[in-house]
């Protein structure tokens, strides 16, 4: 692999994930990424990275033990939904969520060992709304916390910035970083929705005061709202904080048209995100930036919305 090259790390397996019919969470949403991807003729641009399965020592780095048994003894027990909230599942669920955390963790490993500049990660189940203890809103793990923590571990990083764009808060990120000191959490996203937190006047609290930055926003907002939040808010605040790795959780549910959300943001609008990321990961990091799947159900916007994340992570 290139050292320029960006990387994709497609967890294939994710389609064995079933939710039922019907249900927006399905995985028709990986095809819908690939074959975008394969149409515009950048899977063949992008180095491919192999994604494996998070350990144990990973996902206890930001969920509770009770919580993994838990998880283990619902899927095989052959439950169809998590006992702690919104979360479908099947008997193959544990191991595509292990899978999900893991892609991640290889696209960190990846970017921090200077194989690739930069890495999407193409998961699913989603993973923002999955507290220590508590999956919910379609999440098993929280995918981006644990490879966030694995940079820290296992890399020796000290800061690291998460930035989520998705329609929903990421209620289950700000829970994991909620009074820590090395991880500055931005997040942009419609007011009130599901799952009804991330007002802004959450912030942090402890050695993370300060640290929680979230931008509200109502039912309309596009790219004046959401671009703007980025450049005002988010921007100083990453020059004061100088963050190791930029992390994103890239939820196209903020796209114009989604079923579960209001916001207008188009294709374009989200290389424009893409950009001002970038541009923080250059300031900062050395440009090493690693974002993963979240939100985003109408298949054809999402295709095109991650093609355009993508083409623009490769500018």
């Amino acid at each position: 692999m290139s050292d320029t090259a960006t990387g994709l790390v497609i967890a294939e397996r994710a389609v064995e994930h079933l939710t039922g019919d019907g249900h927006p969470e399905r995985p028709a949403r990986l095809r819908a990424i690939t074959e975008r991807l394969a149409a515009d003729g950048l899977l063949t641009r992008a180095s491919l990275i192999e994604p494996r399965p998070a350990t144990d020592e990973a996902i206890l780095r930001c969920h509770t033990a009770d919580y993994l048994r838990l998880v283990e003894r619902e899927v095989a027990d052959g439950r169809e939904r998590l006992s702690t909230g919104d979360t479908q599942i099947c008997p193959a669920s544990l191991a595509v969520a292990r899978l999900a955390a893991g892609a991640v963790i290889a696209a960190v490993d990846a970017v921090l060992g200077g194989c690739v500049a930069n890495a999407f990660a193409v998961v699913r189940p989603p993973g923002h709304h999955a507290t220590p203890d508590r999956g919910m809103g379609f999440c098993v793990f929280n995918n981006l916390a644990i490879a966030a923590r694995h940079a820290q571990a296992v890399h020796g990083l000290e800061r690291v910035l998460v930035v989520d764009w998705d329609v929903h808060h990421g209620n289950g990120t700000q829970d994991i970083f909620y009074e820590d000191g090395s991880v500055l959490f931005f997040d942009t996203h419609q007011h009130p929705l599901y799952p009804g937190t991330g007002l802004a006047t959450e912030t942090g609290r402890g050695a993370g005061a300060g640290l929680t930055i979230n931008c509200p926003l109502p039912a309309g907002s596009g790219r004046a709202e959401i671009v703007g939040a980025m450049r005002e808010k988010l921007l100083p605040a990453a020059r004061r904080f100088k963050p190791d790795l930029v992390l994103v959780s890239a939820g196209f549910d903020s796209r114009i048209d989604d079923p579960l959300g209001s916001f207008t943001l188009t294709d374009d609008d989200f290389a424009t995100l893409t950009g001002i990321v970038r541009e923080i990961a250059t300031e900062h990091a050395a440009g090493r930036l690693v974002s993963t799947l979240e939100g985003g159900y109408a298949l054809a916007g999402l295709g095109t919305a991650a093609a355009s994340h993508v083409r623009a992570l490769m500018a």
